[in-house]
């Protein structure tokens, strides 16, 4: 399967949508409503990055990029996710792409840092840690993990923008 990483259209909004609906349909731990963050960070023009995984001229996958902020003041920080794969797309390598070409493009802007909140066997392969100077408040620490860019080491409570809590 030949697949295409780009940047975001708007012809592909609805596909977007149902792409992360279907994604995370079945998935634990989660409230099932992520497909309701991606439109809230689109409508909140707070999407730094969003990219879409493409196979024949059809969205697969999709990752969205925010930035957050942090307690002691560091800039440059983002946070990745939601991250969605069709599910017989899932396991061949599409979300891997997606997170790879969005921390690659992070860098090339700049970027600190990313956050993540996810399963520590996954996102380990980018890099990413948990670090105990990072904190997301009601989250078990070994599932939020972060990756620094740079020698510089952010320490602080860490926030998702407001459209984190969307419910539709």
């Amino acid at each position: 399967m030949n697949i295409r990483i780009r940047g975001e259209a708007p012809a592909d909004v609805p596909a977007i949508h149902a792409v992360t609906t279907s994604a995370f349909l079945a998935a634990p731990h989660t409230s099932h409503t992520e497909q309701y963050i991606v439109e809230a960070l689109r409508s909140a023009d707070v999407l730094a990055l969003s990219l879409v995984a493409e196979a024949d001229r059809n969205v697969i996958g999709h990752v969205a990029v925010s930035p957050v902020s942090i307690s002691d003041g560091a800039t440059g920080w983002f946070g990745l996710g939601p991250l969605s794969v069709l599910p017989p797309h899932q396991r061949r390598g599409v979300g891997a792409a997606l997170a790879r070409e969005a921390l690659r493009t992070l860098q090339l802007r700049g970027a600190s840092g990313c956050v993540v909140l996810g399963q520590p066997e996954y996102y380990a392969r980018f890099g990413f840690a948990a670090d105990a100077n990072l904190v997301l408040p009601g989250v078990p620490p070994r599932y939020f993990q972060a990756l620094a860019f740079d020698s510089t080491r952010a320490r602080g409570t860490v926030r998702y923008h407001a459209a984190f809590e969307a419910r539709d």
